[in-house]
């Protein structure tokens, strides 16, 4: 079988098994110069035990020069599934059409899904040709004040996927970093909210190749290219199950702490992690939240990645030995059809990039159920908590967002090929 065989020349070196965003409902609109993935990777420590980092030391590796008539696009679908909840591939699933301008409120913000206190949003980024997107997670132990983080989350996305559609690329540079800080700022001046904090992990990809990636807090993203993963983000935590956060302490609680002690976290857009990468023909980016993270290896989810991007023929065999290619066929896969209510794909045929993200949450929920298939999360407790007797998977709301680039010159597709 054709997925089984490029299986078989996996190029993957020991994988980040992070933890991304908390708690993603969908919010629709539209770095690090490309780092090598090497052979010799060193494993640090996260002081959170529910994750192991394997960092890479990378040295910069500019890619070719692309030629200026170039135009990327963004071709990403969503899907989510929250806790408690059954998972519908049918239903729990987003595509955003690309081609596309938004022409109204409701075309930004389609409401609070079942997603619980996860939130996602994508968006034109203005009047031009690029997309933001990302995901958010309502940090859950807000509830202890009895504050439903989920509300933040989803306030956060709806005002990132409002800013962005509206700003002038041409007079503004549009940052996923300026993106947080704006969607901050309006939902706190806004009102409605009266407390609560998310994390977020949060792009701005450019028609140029240009993406920009924002990560405050345990939210993550992979790079995939060919089979191999190319670059992935590492979480930011104060402490176990503390991970970076924006936040809004209502008055009552402050005042608390003041008389008492004690404070809350409140961290800065300024002190996420921000890194720059040059997009490729055929790349896939997939943001998450930690109902994927804790629940499956980085392998593992390039596994589901390559068999379903084998399956469906966007990535190929090559000519030479043990090469892989970008079919020409990607484009086509990754055109929007006909969808139902804005929310899935004609008569339930996903295009590849949502069939990406309801494989991946598919997965993932099912590991989560499993009390016998220990993820990521258990790992790190048994290791570092033994007393614990953790087993299984971790049962939590997931949300994923999959992008997946298409290259094109001069209105000719690209075919990109790659040995392996």
């Amino acid at each position: 079988m054709l997925a089984e065989r490029i299986l078989t020349i996996l190029s993957v070196t020991p994988a980040l098994q992070c933890s991304a965003c908390r708690y993603a409902p969908f919010y629709a609109q539209k770095s690090l110069a490309s780092q090598a993935f090497p052979a010799d990777v060193r494993s640090a420590y996260a002081p959170n035990p529910s994750r192991r980092i394997y960092s890479t030391s990378t040295s910069s590796q500019p890619l070719p020069t692309k030629a200026s008539d170039s135009i990327f696009s963004y071709r990403i679908g969503a899907s989510f599934s929250g806790k408690g909840r059954r998972f519908d591939p049918k239903e729990d699933v987003y595509a955003f059409d690309h081609s596309r301008a938004p022409t109204s409120e409701k075309d930004i913000y389609t409401g609070r899904p079942k997603s619980g206190q996860d939130a996602f949003f994508v968006s034109n980024a203005g009047n031009s040709n690029g997309v933001a997107f990302g995901v958010a997670d309502g940090v859950g132990g807000w509830s202890d004040s009895g504050i439903d983080s989920a509300y933040f989350s989803h306030g956060m996305c709806k005002w990132m996927a409002k800013i962005a559609s509206k700003e002038q690329t041409s007079e503004k540079d549009l940052t996923p970093q300026n993106l947080l800080q704006d969607a901050y700022n309006s939902l706190v001046e806004d009102g409605k909210i009266s407390g609560g904090g998310s994390t977020a992990c949060i792009a701005v990809g450019n028609p140029d190749g240009n993406l920009r990636v924002s990560n405050l807090g345990d939210s993550g993203y992979i790079l995939l290219r060919l089979n191999a993963v190319h670059h992935f983000s590492n979480p930011q935590t104060h402490a176990f199950n503390t991970p970076y956060q924006l936040s809004l302490v209502p008055p009552k609680i402050l005042a608390l702490t003041h008389l008492f002690g004690g404070a809350h976290l409140s961290d800065s857009p300024t002190d996420s992690d921000t890194t720059t990468h040059s997009v490729r023909h055929g790349d896939v980016l997939i943001f998450a939240t930690d109902g994927v993270w804790d629940n499956l290896s980085q392998v593992e989810l390039l596994k589901i990645v390559s068999r379903t991007m084998t399956e469906s023929q966007a990535w190929i065999l090559a000519e030479e030995k043990n090469g892989i290619s970008v079919s020409d066929s990607l484009a086509t896969l990754t055109n929007k059809n006909e969808d139902k209510n804005g929310h899935g794909d004609k008569k339930g045929v996903l295009q590849l990039q949502t069939k990406l993200a309801t494989n991946i949450v598919s997965e993932a929920k099912s590991a989560s159920l499993d009390r016998r298939r220990d993820g990521p999360f258990a790992r790190e407790v048994q290791k570092h908590y033994p007393g614990e007797n953790y087993r299984g998977g971790k049962v939590d709301d997931i949300c994923v967002v999959v992008a997946v680039v298409v290259e094109e010159r001069g209105g000719v597709r690209v075919k990109e090929r790659a040995k392996l």
